[in-house]
């Protein structure tokens, strides 16, 4: 068969199955709505969890319908032939996981009905992202990553009418300023969600604020981070009465007036009164009614038939004088008819956390849910990464090499999956979350063959490369066995990375040697108690092997280590006092308190600055209800029972581990909570390892652990926090900033989500806090500090999940986390120099590699490789290598991000300057294309709507009409460039399987 032949055409051409058309979409496809006349956009829609109470496949395909009854495969099977049947009908969809999945398995025919239906405006797609992510446990770069990934799907399908024009977030529980600016500079139009505080909800009602313009950051030049935003008036669901899903139990319009129950008169009563009734808290003379919800129209048949009604039912009436107007529309119609009123709308610059639906109902118990799982899908995002890099620099090698032929896609789509606002929550069936873990796991799999392809490569190598992805419990059956072994650490940070390298080994002597073959200082640690407790029988190490590395940027360096024979006399016993009272390196002081054992103070060497501080565990009582309210704590809502946490313990037993490289003070608070705090020689803030679990529940109580620091910093109220992990917004205790807050829950009602750092400061110290994973956190009393890091629980929280969130470990126990804390104390000015580079260092850090050591030659024309980069030189602190990643077979995808905000650092938050033709030496790239953040939009032909501020002056579309300089690019403070770029692959090496 010949290929198809595009040309511009004005009908959809059919032609030996291929697809023609020209760009028809857009406003123009919107159906007319008449001045003079209130009209009512009525948007079908159905809403599909990826996962929640089922898994993604047991959802796609209607499996275990006596848990929900959904299937989504039946839904599109459904609804393509209803709206084929009618012209005026028309239908959105949202997540492109299950759409991807249903268009693969659609006959020639089938798709070429769907694209008719795509370049006519009547089946839109909205959001399009992967799934439809959650915006509070979510770091930024996966969500950036999710939505890339449903849009390429989509623009690659379906061409420009397949780009959805309007975010679509209907079930989030709360909503994020930086998720606001990353759909704003991704070239969304506009946003509707359906979840909001309930007192917000009322306020904005009364005052006709439930549409606004939202600035999504301080630092971006307005309007490029501006986005208009609409709340929608029943969440997602029908107005009460109409919902005709088959799923449903209201009446279908019964309009045979021979019936004994005809009912024509008594819906148009009814549904005149709440049209007039949402008129009234809505601005124009067009609202919207959202006709769907969860998992329906299965059968969409009755659904359309009843809209069909009422529609012309409704419009009848227009001849006896009636003013309201029925048609069938979409979100991006339904946001060009509110452009077109040309008002001046309020706006808002602070974000929709946190979320509660009644006065002791907050929604803040998911920003900790299931910490496990927050952070094996934040290390995946560091493993997707490493696994983007090196695919992207290695091409063909990568993907067809000795280890076998893989690609990235099923990490990305796995992380994709778990974005979803019931995934990376913890607010899934255990069944579901398992689901999630899985795919997850085989997405590594997928990645590691990639990875050991790209890494032979580039090494001229080909080895039997390891993934020990348990070091954090010293577990590693190469290095406990291995006499010898090789290890090799990708860095995919644009800066050289310094890097502590633990591998659990059995003996007691060993010597490492680096790169260039120079010996390299290294210690033996015994491994802990507390790490034998966790791990059981999964390892056998006595000890730690304990050595620094240094890694250049976007690149690697390998390290021997070679077991040596020792005499016993030659070998000293480490050392280990009891009732530690400092430790110390040259940029830190920790002081321990003499009789509690707990941390008392700490120094910044550097600085001359120190902090009375006192670190400690407690655990809230998990309400089970009260006089108050019947309300109970649950993988959703946080709800204590009292505002005072119990004390796990006012002493501590401790010990000290000291060498040449770290010093650790062990401290035990229980038999199930401990903590290590720690000091690496090169270390520039204090490292607390804490270990939580299992979660004892004998006596009856759920517990919700919390790590708290606590000072006599004067803060009045105020604190910080990041959003997604990038901007940093002000909170104040019991304050909103819309509108007259009135706080019922006052530990939780002040929970925010903690997704890299916190921090409370006054004017001359700031204490800071770094996560390894989403947390939920606060500052509940001035100079005090919380993170929860670990719930568990006994009831359900009545929000549909139906579970208590009790989750089990490998041994029928409560599960055992353990993570980390970075803690540092500085100047308010001077602060974000390190933990901005800290934070980028902690969700990309340093994948470890290791290999026996016994490799052949890969490639007749190169030799072995020890070290390597991909860059021309190190990056600047104020420049991050964002994303590179394969986007089709020729071009690669390249994000560089400002980390920094504005004024938030004298030295890093200015402009800087990049030479993208010089930046990656290694790789052939031309052709350089500035796209949209999510990279299905030419950045050229980015326009976006104009709107009208209360608070400020009218502002400009947004257009980038400069043309591209690649050898000079300039980022400013917060700002993300995205481009596409042809890459020229060498001829990859031979090989032998």
């Amino acid at each position: 068969m010949e290929s198809c032949s595009w040309r511009a055409v004005g009908v959809l051409v059919i032609l030996l199955g291929c697809v023609t058309w020209s760009w028809g979409c857009g406003d123009e496809t919107c159906p007319s709505a008449p001045d003079g006349f209130l009209n009512v956009h009525l948007i079908p829609h159905t809403h599909n969890d990826v996962g929640w109470l089922k898994t993604v496949d047991q959802y796609y395909y209607g499996g275990r319908n006596d848990i929900q009854h959904a299937g989504v495969q039946y839904i599109l099977d459904s609804v393509i032939p209803q709206l084929l049947a009618d012209p005026r009908r028309r239908f959105i969809y949202v997540e492109s996981a299950f759409f991807w999945r249903w268009w693969k398995q659609q006959k020639a025919s089938v798709q070429r009905d769907v694209a008719q239906l795509v370049q006519e405006g009547r089946l839109e797609f909205i959001n399009g992202g992967w799934s439809m992510n959650d915006e509070a446990a979510t770091h930024y770069s996966p969500i950036i990553d999710q939505m890339t990934l449903g849009l390429q799907f989509l623009q690659s399908t379906f061409g420009e009418c397949g780009r959805p024009r309007v975010a679509w977030h209907i079930d989030p529980f709360g909503h994020s300023r930086e998720q606001a600016s990353l759909f704003a500079q991704m070239g969304y139009e506009g946003l509707f969600f359906g979840r909001l505080d309930y007192q917000d909800k009322e306020n904005r009602q009364e005052t006709k604020r439930m549409e606004m313009i939202w600035r999504g950051s301080d630092d971006l030049e307005a309007p490029s981070a501006d986005l208009f935003t609409g709340v929608l008036p029943n969440g997602y669901d029908p107005p009460r009465g109409f919902c005709w899903d088959q799923l449903c139990a209201d009446s279908p319009i019964m309009d045979d007036p021979t019936m004994e129950d005809y009912n024509v008169d008594a819906v148009l009563t009814t549904f005149l009164k709440v049209v007039d009734k949402q008129s009234q808290t809505y601005r124009t003379n067009h609202i919207v009614m959202t006709m769907g919800s969860d998992f329906q129209y299965e059968n969409a048949i009755p659904w359309f038939k009843n809209m069909d009604k009422l529609i012309d039912l409704v419009n009848a009436k227009q001849v006896n004088g009636s003013k309201v107007n029925v048609i069938y529309s979409t979100p991006s119609c339904y946001l060009s008819a509110l452009n077109r009123a040309r008002l001046s709308w309020p706006m808002k610059m602070d974000d929709f956390f946190p979320y509660a639906d009644g006065a002791h109902m907050f929604w803040t118990g998911y920003f900790t849910s299931r910490p496990a799982f927050k952070r094996y899908e934040r290390l995946s995002n560091n493993f997707l990464q490493v696994c983007n890099q090196l695919e992207a620099l290695t091409g063909p090698a990568a993907a067809h090499g000795p280890y076998g032929t893989s690609s990235s896609l099923v990490l990305r789509r796995a992380m994709g999956v778990a974005q979803h606002h019931d995934a990376v929550t913890g607010t899934a069936k255990q069944h579901v979350n398992d689901d999630y873990t899985l795919r997850l796991y085989r997405g590594w799999e997928a990645c590691q063959v990639v990875i050991s392809n790209a890494l032979s490569s580039l090494t001229g190598t080909k080895e039997n490369f390891v993934f020990c992805n348990l070091l954090n419990i010293s577990v590693c059956p190469l290095t406990e066995t291995a006499k010898s072994f090789n290890v090799l650490l990708y860095n995919p940070l644009g800066r050289n990375v310094t890097w502590n390298v633990r591998l659990p080994v059995c003996g007691v002597a060993y010597a490492v040697t680096g790169p260039s073959g120079e010996p390299v200082p290294s210690e033996i640690i015994t491994v802990s108690k507390f790490t034998k407790d966790v791990r059981r029988h999964r390892g056998q190490a006595e000890q730690e092997l304990l050595f620094q590395t240094r890694i250049p940027p976007l690149g690697f360096s390998r390290y021997t280590v070679q077991k040596v024979a020792t005499q016993a006399r030659f070998f000293m016993k480490e050392k280990t006092p009891t009732n530690p009272t400092k430790i110390e390196n040259k940029y830190y002081r920790v002081e321990f308190h003499p009789e509690t054992g707990l941390i008392s103070e700490i120094r910044n060497l550097e600085k001359g600055i120190s902090l009375p501080l006192t670190q400690s565990f407690y655990w809230y009582n998990a309400s089970i209800g009260n006089a108050d309210s019947s309300q109970t704590s649950g993988a959703y809502i946080f709800r204590p029972n009292r505002s005072e946490p119990v004390l796990i313990a006012p002493t501590v037993r401790s010990y000290l581990v000291q060498n040449s490289l770290v010093q650790e003070v062990h401290q035990n608070f229980s038999s199930w909570c401990s903590q290590v705090v720690r000091l690496y020689t090169e270390q520039r803030y204090v490292e607390l390892e804490w270990t939580v679990g299992p979660i004892p529940i004998e006596d009856f109580w759920g517990k919700e652990v919390i790590s708290r620091f606590d000072t006599k910093l004067q803060t009045d109220g105020v604190f910080y926090t990041d959003a997604n992990g990038r901007q940093i917004l002000q909170r104040r205790r019991n304050f909103r900033e819309t509108w007259p807050f009135f706080q019922t829950e006052p530990v939780a009602g002040n929970y925010y989500p903690v997704n890299s750092r916190i921090y409370i400061k006054d004017k001359d110290i700031q204490l800071t806090v770094l996560t390894d994973r989403s947390q939920g956190g606060s500052s509940i009393t001035d100079g005090s500090l919380e993170l929860m890091v670990h719930r568990r629980l006994l009831f359900d929280d009545y929000r549909g999940v139906g579970e208590a969130l009790l989750e089990l470990g490998p041994h029928g126990k409560g599960i055992v986390v353990r993570g980390r804390q970075m803690l540092l104390l500085d100047t308010p000015e001077d602060s974000a120099d390190l933990h901005r580079p800290l934070a980028l260092q902690e969700y990309m850090a340093p994948q470890i590699i290791l290999s026996p050591g016994e490799g052949v030659p890969y490639g007749s024309e190169q030799g072995s490789s020890t070290q390597f980069s991909a860059l021309q030189a190190p990056l600047p602190k104020n420049v991050h290598l964002l994303t590179l990643a394969l986007h089709q077979d020729n071009k690669v995808l390249l994000r560089l991000e400002h980390p920094f905000q504005g004024r938030e650092s004298g030295n890093y938050s200015q402009p800087v300057t990049v030479n993208m033709k010089e930046l990656i030496p290694f790789l052939s790239l031309s052709d350089f294309e500035e796209t949209t953040l999510s990279a299905n939009l030419p950045k050229s032909k980015m326009t976006r709507k104009h709107w009208r501020a209360k608070t400020a002056p009218a502002l400009p579309r947004t257009n980038s009409s400069t043309v591209l300089d690649p050898s000079s690019v300039t980022l400013n403070p917060m700002e993300i460039r995205t481009f596409l770029a042809t890459v020229h692959y060498r001829k990859r090496p031979r090989w032998d399987s």
